[in-house]
């Protein structure tokens, strides 16, 4: 390239053509070849027939079709029977030329217009009530504009949980975020319809849930960002004896992180939180209705079940309904809107919880319906036979012989 531009410069200088070769030692021919190109010469393999070649059309029309069919499957439409690591390479080749483009905008992020919700798992097995450990979810919602991150760990991903750590969350805010980001959760629901349940929340808020159509990572991106955070900046260095362990430990984390300065914005999230807060919405002056709640009527095996594990009843209310309801920390049972069982909920799966006040009643009743009852001793149960007779007409009312 150095010996273009020089003979490029020379020529243009008007130094002869015959002198510029001599000078360089190279051919006139060469000279004249390079003034008259307008861009610096570059090597070109020529193309050559491969393998590969015969196939190239077909596999053409394939990607054409189906831009992310994997090279295996298009191996086996075209009849490929070589080296599947030279087949790969070139399907690599060809791919990029049919992939559909998705350019990704910039957004912006009005106060209090938006919050992103997503579910975290952290990479670390939690210590349960039965002595088990298990990965359980962090529900984390980050305001947009402000970047205030607030979070807790929920003892599964169904709606009735995932709207119970939403509510405690947003009063932890203070205030209702105008719009409720989520992707296709299933708690909250798939394909642009909301889970039971979850339309009542919102409606309550006054808030609505947008579900984010798949293949749009940009637009919940600052959630899942924190995610990754989360997982280098919290965990490491850190044990946990139990969910409550994780949920103070975390608490106390988010303090200080929301208070660092955020370099996209220049600014710390607890800065921010309060211009964030005053374009929300207000929370509602009642709450809206969240929890597990439903009706049952006891059995002779006075237990309730609640997601996996079974809680008991007071047997004093065996054949009458009772309402079964539960939040993230506490399950209580009704009868006639009196309570009768209150336990704290476990979070470990197929736990059965025995209140000993309630052991001690079955075993009391279960005793008084063993005792024998004794028959009244002024009450005479026998019948004379002859009743039998006159019934059935053998004998007469005087007791004649039909």
């Amino acid at each position: 390239m150095e010996d273009w531009a020089l003979i490029r410069r020379l020529a243009a200088e008007g130094v002869p053509k015959a002198q510029i070769a001599v000078r360089l030692g190279i051919s006139r021919t060469t000279v004249v070849k390079a003034v008259a190109s307008e861009a610096p010469p570059k090597y070109e393999r020529r193309p050559v027939t491969t393998s590969f070649s015969p196939f190239e059309p077909r596999v053409r029309e394939l990607l054409a079709e189906f831009p992310e069919m994997p090279a295996t499957v298009i191996a086996e439409r075209v009849g490929w029977d070589g080296s599947i690591s030279w087949f790969r390479e070139n399907v690599a080749r060809l791919r990029p030329q049919f992939r559909r483009l998705d350019p990704a905008d910039r957004l912006s992020w009005a106060p209090g217009d938006a919050a992103q919700c997503d579910l975290w798992f952290p990479p670390a097995r939690i210590p349960l009530e039965d002595g088990s450990t298990g990965l359980l979810p962090v529900l984390v919602i980050t305001a947009a504009h402000s970047r205030f991150m607030t979070g807790r760990m929920i003892p599964t991903r169904t709606t009735e949980d995932l709207l119970l750590g939403s509510w405690e969350l947003i009063r932890e805010l203070g205030r209702v975020p105008r719009r409720l980001i989520w992707d296709n959760e299933t708690g909250i629901g798939r394909g642009g319809r909301l889970a039971e349940g979850v339309a009542a929340f919102t409606g309550t808020l006054a808030t609505r849930i947008v579900q984010l159509r798949p293949r749009d990572p940009e637009s919940k991106g600052i959630v899942e960002r924190r995610n990754g955070f989360f997982e280098t900046s919290f965990m490491p260095g850190r044990g946990f004896a139990s969910p409550a362990d994780f949920n103070a430990q975390f608490a106390g984390w988010l303090d200080r992180a929301n208070s660092r300065v955020v370099r996209t914005i220049k600014a710390s999230p607890a800065g921010l939180i309060e211009a964030d807060r005053a374009a929300m919405l207000p929370l509602p002056g009642i709450a809206p209705p969240v929890g597990w709640s439903h009706q049952i009527r006891l059995s002779r095996d006075y237990y309730v079940r609640l997601d996996t594990s079974d809680y008991s009843v007071d047997p004093a209310v065996i054949g009458r309904l009772v309402e079964v309801t539960a939040d993230l920390d506490r399950v209580r049972v009704r009868a006639a809107g009196h309570v009768v069982a209150d336990h704290a909920r476990v979070w470990a799966r197929g736990v059965t919880i025995t209140d000993p006040a309630h052991a001690e009643t079955a075993r009391r009743l279960r005793h008084e319906f063993r005792q024998a009852r004794r028959p009244d001793s002024g009450s005479d149960l026998s019948r004379d036979l002859a009743d039998y007779d006159r019934a059935f007409g053998l004998i007469t009312a005087d007791g004649e012989v039909a």
